[in-house]
This record gives C-alpha cells, sequence and structure tokens, in this order.
C-alpha cells in the first residue's frame, strides 16, 4: 500500500531552506494530549504516489527508529508490517528494533528520553500511559492528527478511550487486548451444562465450577495478574483510584478495595475453600497448560491467546464475557495491551514520516493481517470486514466474542481504565494480596494491604514529580 506522503517533502524542503537555524527540538509541550490516527481511502493514496517516487531515492529516505516488546512469533509478524511498509513506499525507512519486555523497553526509553539517542517511535503497554505522558519526553500524536486532518472516528471508540486524556490522543493504540472467558465445551456437556451459554455472572460461575470440578479438574481459575482483578472492578463500573480514576485530577489514592474490590476477592475465596478454584500462579504458559490438560475447566485468558488455545485445546473451547456481580448491571472491560509514542527529541520531518508509518499501521487492510496473526483486536472496526478476517471468524466464532463485549462495554472512567505512574508495583501489590488469601489470609485484610502499599508508592510517586 502506498501512503499519502507529498506533505512530508513539502516540510522537508521548507527544512531545508531554513536548516542554518532549525533544531531538533519539539514544539510540543508536556501537557498537550496526542489523539490516534488512521490511513484514508486509497484513491487518495495514488493520487499522491507521483510525488513521493520523483523526490525521494534510497539516499534521501528518512529514517525512522521504533523501539518495541513483541518478541517471538508477534515480533515476526511486527516485522512483516514493517518490511511492507518500507516496502510500499521510497521516502521512509522504518527500523525495527526488539528491546526485551514492556518493563526492559520502558527502562531503557527512560535512560534516553528527551535526547538524540531517543527513538522517534516506542511501544509501550498501557500502564505505562501516565508515566509517558509526564515524562516530557513525547510529542502526542493528536498534534499530527490535527495538521493532518486525520479522521480518528474510524478507529475503535473503547479502545481510543484509554489513551485519550482531557479530550487529546496521546499515543497510537496498537496491541489492544481484553480477558475473556474460555471454557472446556466437552466437560460442560458432560455435567449436564449448556456449551453454547457460558456463564456470565459471578453466581453463575460459582454454580458451573461446582458441577465441573471433580478429583482430577478445577472448575475455574484465574492467572495471578493484576489486569484481571481491575476487569472484575470495571465490569462493576468501579474506578481503581480516586480522582475519576485519575482522569479528572491526579490520583492521589486507591480505592479498589471498596465493595467491589471485596465483593470480588470474597467470590475467588468462596470458590477456593470450596476446591472448585485452581490457582496455577503468575505464568501465562501454566494456566494455559493446565486447561489444555484438562485440570480446569473455566479460565480467564486474554483475548489474544484464544486462537492458540482453540489450535492447542484437544477439546472444543468455548468463549464467553468476563463475569460480573450479581448485584450490578454489566459495565464492561478496559483494553490491555500497548500502543506507539512519539518521541519528542527528533527533527520535524521524522516525525512526520512516524506519522505516516503511524497511519499505515491503522488501515483495514494492516489491521486484519495483524488481529488474524497476533489475536490482538483490530484497532480499525472496517478491518473485521476484510473477506480474509470473515473467513477466519467463521472457523474461529471464539475470535468474535471478546469484539462483541468491547464493543458493548460501557463509557465511563472505569472502563476507560485508571491513570496511574505506579501501575506495575501496584499490580504486583494486587497478586500478593490474591496469593495471601488463597493461603487462608482474609479478603479485606489483603485487600487493606495491597491498598495501603499503592498508597505509599502514589504517595512518593507525587512527590518525586512535583505533584
Amino acid at each position: 500500500m502506498l501512503r499519502k506522503l507529498s506533505w512530508i517533502f513539502l516540510v522537508i524542503m521548507l527544512l531545508g531552506v531554513i536548516a542554518a537555524c532549525s533544531t531538533e527540538e519539539s514544539e510540543a509541550s508536556p501537557e498537550t494530549l496526542d489523539t490516534e490516527t488512521t490511513d484514508n481511502n486509497d484513491d487518495s493514496a495514488e493520487e499522491e504516489e507521483s510525488p513521493v517516487e520523483d523526490d525521494a531515492t534510497g539516499d534521501d529516505k528518512v529514517s525512522v527508529e521504533f523501539w518495541h516488546g513483541m518478541g517471538g512469533g508477534l515480533g515476526e509478524a511486527l516485522d512483516e508490517l514493517v518490511d511492507q511498509y518500507n516496502a510500499s513506499q521510497d521516502a521512509v525507512e522504518v527500523v525495527s528494533e526488539y528491546q526485551g519486555s514492556y518493563e526492559e523497553l520502558l527502562t531503557k526509553f527512560r535512560s534516553v528520553g528527551g535526547t538524540s539517542e531517543a527513538p522517534a517511535l516506542v511501544q509501550v503497554f498501557e500502564v505505562g500511559t501516565k508515566y509517558m505522558i509526564d515524562s516530557g519526553y513525547i510529542t502526542p500524536v493528536q498534534e499530527w492528527i490535527d495538521k493532518d486532518n486525520y479522521d480518528v472516528n474510524q478507529l475503535e471508540g473503547n479502545i481510543l478511550s484509554y489513551y485519550t486524556v482531557d479530550g487529546s490522543l496521546y499515543s497510537m493504540p496498537f496491541n489492544s487486548s481484553t480477558p475473556a472467558l474460555l471454557y472446556n465445551k466437552d466437560a460442560f456437556e458432560e455435567v449436564g451444562l449448556d456449551p453454547e451459554n457460558p456463564p456470565t455472572t459471578f453466581s453463575e460461575i460459582m454454580e458451573a465450577a461446582e458441577m465441573l470440578t471433580t478429583d482430577d479438574r478445577y472448575g475455574f481459575s484465574i492467572l495471578g495478574h493484576g489486569w484481571f482483578f481491575e476487569q472484575l472492578l470495571s465490569t462493576q463500573g468501579a474506578d481503581y483510584v480516586n480522582n475519576d480514576n485519575g482522569r479528572s485530577d491526579i490520583a492521589t489514592e486507591a480505592i479498589f478495595n471498596g465493595e467491589e474490590g471485596l465483593r470480588a476477592f470474597e467470590w475467588i475465596n468462596e470458590m477456593n475453600k470450596a476446591g472448585t478454584f485452581g490457582y496455577f500462579g503468575s505464568s501465562w504458559d501454566d494456566v494455559r497448560a493446565a486447561f489444555q490438560a484438562e485440570q480446569v475447566a473455566m479460565y480467564l485468558d486474554s483475548s489474544a491467546g484464544t486462537k492458540g488455545t482453540v489450535d492447542n485445546a484437544p477439546f472444543a473451547v468455548g468463549s464467553g464475557f468476563v463475569p460480573y456481580a450479581d448485584e450490578v448491571e454489566r459495565n464492561g472491560v478496559i483494553i490491555g495491551g500497548g500502543s506507539i509514542w512519539m518521541a519528542n527529541g527528533i527533527s520535524e520531518e521524522e516525525q512526520a514520516a512516524a506519522f505516516d508509518f503511524m497511519k499505515f499501521l491503522q488501515t483495514p487492510e494492516v489491521q486484519a493481517e495483524w488481529h488474524l496473526a497476533t489475536g490482538y483486536f483490530a484497532i480499525n472496526p472496517s478491518a473485521y470486514d476484510e473477506p480474509i478476517v470473515s473467513e477466519v471468524h467463521e472457523e474461529y466464532p471464539q475470535l468474535r466474542v471478546p469484539i462483541e463485549q468491547l464493543q458493548a462495554t460501557l463509557p465511563g472512567t472505569a472502563t476507560q481504565g485508571a491513570l496511574i505512574s505506579v501501575f506495575p508495583e501496584s499490580r504486583q501489590l494486587v497478586v500478593t494480596a490474591l496469593e495471601n488469601m488463597l493461603q487462608g489470609m482474609e479478603p479485606k485484610e489483603a485487600l487493606d494491604q495491597a491498598v495501603e502499599g499503592t498508597n505509599r508508592a502514589i504517595e512518593i510517586a507525587n512527590r518525586t514529580s512535583g505533584e
């Protein structure tokens, strides 16, 4: 696919005129917010092909360094998209570089952010959003959306909302997922449960788990990861921290030990005491292996893992929405995964080139490829209308369920997600609380300890940043 790049070269020519006095400093201030964007129609891209071919040569290409945290098969899928983009035009060369885990990547970026050593683009996991906004190292993509008159309405609103603050989009969503309930349909049939109608509420999960539990199999499990607890809060419409989940003002305290959080912990605790809940630790591979070995009949997983689980399980796999408490109406889920941020320590021509690559990634054709190769959502919902996606969804109807769950999610601060710079630390505290409860600690005491630890971390972070 050829991109609309002629305006980039106008910028390049103008910069050539003022090269003697130009700098690489970004005009964006840390307070400016950015938004995501996608590509426009193919006709306009074809009209702008000629200037790209005339003005750009191999020696004149703008190099865009892109740091990411996608390893293994995910990295291969990403590199394929980068290669497609580079082959589609002669003006920009994107160089993708794997930097390890999300945590390792962010640590490396912190050490070079704001310097000439920083990459033009960097992928950051969703809980790094608050840090990136406050860092002073980024240019909000909203600035380039506004310059380019890019229509973000073509993108999935419930994904954009996470990275949107005060009405501006800061980064471009890329790899987004939500949890989903995966279950053994064969086991459902064995015990008389309807394999086409999975349980939806806490009480229904408990009842099904009791029926599904045997000497060799637990009924239900949740991975030891704070992300799943956050979903059990959001689907009840509850915030994780104060000040509207840190979106109307700086969060100063955690509030996830309220009635909604306690409800979720007590629900798990009751199943654990009944012997119907199995805990397989904090490794994604371990809980998936337990499911495939029929050691557990239902569990929560990332939607991005659905296809792999279906392919590897020796039984029919069903998919359902994340369960919610019986006392409330379902609100929905928070997206996870990561997004792509633009650095501010690079020239305007590099930013223009970087933004063009961002738009390329959001086109329906590219998003269709990414969705099918990885299981992540298509940021541009039009990708689901692509013939290749329709064919795969027909073969794997389980892939449609998380999409329907996301699109049915109600907008609000609970489902928008919390903004705190110490999210990784808080998530670990929640996992510790969960494990303490499974070993006998009272649910309220365990949750209160996690909140106290989170509050100390928030206080230190706010004091350090001067907020």
